[in-house]
């Protein structure tokens, strides 16, 4: 059984381990009113017909939201736990970058929503994900 962490990540900080390192997110930017990161594509991240699992995509969204939640309530003792997360999927990516943007749409007391854009190395957006934050 793996420990759980007794302090919570800070929203930039670099994954050392769990999903967040098996994906090897890279986080670019976190602020109160953006995060950023990226993944570099690689075949692990594929599915079978070459293209980047849609899996990817809603990973990065729920960590990338759950950790700057985490870190924005954590000063008032309070905790952020992923609760949903809907993705549309506009076009592929088969190579280069993940690029994700995350923004806060609903800072609520018992919610957060985000909204995170998924780009490719182009710029071309390529998925939406809307991203739900339990905080308790």
């Amino acid at each position: 059984m793996v420990p759980l962490a007794m302090e919570p990540p800070t929203a930039d900080a670099p994954a050392e381990s769990g999903i967040e390192a098996l994906i090897g997110l890279e986080v670019l930017e976190a602020g109160d009113e953006r995060v950023r990161a990226c993944v570099a594509v690689r075949d692990g991240v594929r599915q079978p017909l070459g293209l980047v699992h849609g899996g990817l995509y809603a990973t990065m969204a729920e960590a990338m939201t759950t950790r700057a939640t985490g870190a924005a309530v954590a000063t008032d003792g309070r905790t952020a736990h992923g609760l949903s997360t809907q993705t549309s999927f506009l076009r592929p990516i088969f190579a280069g970058t993940v690029h994700a943007t995350a923004r806060p749409r609903h800072r609520g007391r018992t919610t957060w929503v985000w909204e995170v854009d998924i780009a490719d190395d182009e710029g071309r957006l390529c998925a939406l994900v809307r991203s739900t934050v339990a905080v308790r």
